[in-house]
């Protein structure tokens, strides 16, 4: 059952309320606490994109294109259309050989503001490589260049790439393959719908590989080190992910979904001996909302990142202080600067 996350007020009256659950297991799958329904299935949508990425760099993709650890992160990430991003995917394309216009994710508006800026006074047409998940794609079509696979259906289910992956996924997560509910991305690919629960799994499994065969912990720290390395391709400085990845130094990685995913990892020795993943769903998507200098950002799923690591002591003082416009609890400010009320997470771990 679906439970209070986070309550905003006005005055003394509580306002709104944003609903969801969550699940925090070990890399030994010990459901180690929940909140709501820790076995709610919901897609991970651009969560997915480390256990998207495993594949190839399991078969050596990275050493085949000679992969910076930028590159390796980029291939994970839902990027913020920044400069360094749009660089970083083109450089990744040129060395792999392929062109822009063999991405299939569709073109959307930067959330980089300097980029959206310019975009909108030039009145460029946003290409392929705009797409937060163009650093993904690029990377399926490395994968299936590098096998000397189709390039022109590589987003199909059937595709050998599209299989792999979610067999990866299938076995990260300990769920059976056939149970895993599939749906199309906004970037066009398949996505996958699970438990919280194995959502969590898979993280924990992620950042903690010691039971998985020599290539694929191999290829799971190299994911794990690069997006902890450059944070800033996952999202971008500002976002965060990057925040609080830059922030907790190694210890912790996570990864955003639409419609109010989130998906954290914690390294082992941050919380018990053994890996941790955390998984929650906000209910109501989490909307994006936009501010007057254009910076876009969401409401919920900040803050109750930062209250499930504070409740489990996995966060020092120091760093959520360095945090706080995220979260915990924020003051809320109208147009004018005048304090209307606050927001503060409404849970308590079990």
């Amino acid at each position: 059952m679906r439970q209070p996350l986070l309550e905003l007020t006005r005055g003394r009256v509580v306002e709104s309320t944003h609903f969801g659950s969550i699940a925090i297991v070990d890399s030994n799958g010990k459901l180690l606490h929940s909140y709501g329904d820790p076995y709610e299935v919901a897609f991970l949508r651009s969560s997915a994109k480390p256990f998207q990425a495993l594949p190839f760099i399991e078969r050596g993709g990275a050493e085949h294109f000679h992969y910076t650890q930028s590159e390796i992160s980029i291939s994970c990430a839902s990027h913020e259309t920044a400069q360094i991003h749009l660089d970083t995917v083109r450089a990744m394309q040129a060395k792999i050989g392929i062109q822009e216009t063999d991405l299939q994710c569709g073109g959307h508006l930067p959330g980089d503001v300097p980029v959206l800026k310019q975009v909108i006074l030039q009145g460029i047409l946003p290409t392929a490589n705009f797409n937060n998940c163009s650093g993904k794609h690029t990377s399926m079509l490395a994968h299936a260049k590098m096998r000397g696979l189709p390039l022109e259906n590589y987003l199909d289910r059937s595709h050998p790439i599209q299989q792999d992956i979610l067999t990866t996924v299938s076995e990260m997560c300990k769920f059976d393959r056939d149970k895993i509910e599939l749906g199309i991305d906004g970037c066009s690919a398949p996505n996958f719908a699970l438990p919280l629960f194995n959502a969590a799994l898979g993280m924990a499994r992620m950042c903690d590989p010691r039971e998985l065969s020599e290539p694929r912990a191999t290829a799971c720290q190299k994911i794990t080190a690069a997006m902890i390395a450059h944070p800033e391709m996952v999202s971008n400085f500002g976002e965060f992910d990057c925040e609080l990845m830059q922030a907790c130094q190694g210890r912790v990685i996570t990864k955003r979904g639409a419609e109010g995913f989130q998906l954290i990892g914690l390294m082992p020795g941050v919380y018990g001996e053994y890996g941790v993943g955390i998984a929650f769903k906000v209910t109501d998507g989490d909307a994006s909302r936009m501010n007057d200098e254009l910076e876009s950002s969401v409401r919920v799923r900040p803050a109750v990142t930062l209250e499930i690591l504070r409740q489990l002591k996995a966060i020092q003082d120091a760093q959520l202080k360095s945090l706080q416009a995220f979260g915990p609890k924020k003051q809320l400010k109208n147009h004018r600067g005048l304090v209307t009320g606050e927001s503060y997470p409404a849970f308590q771990l079990a």
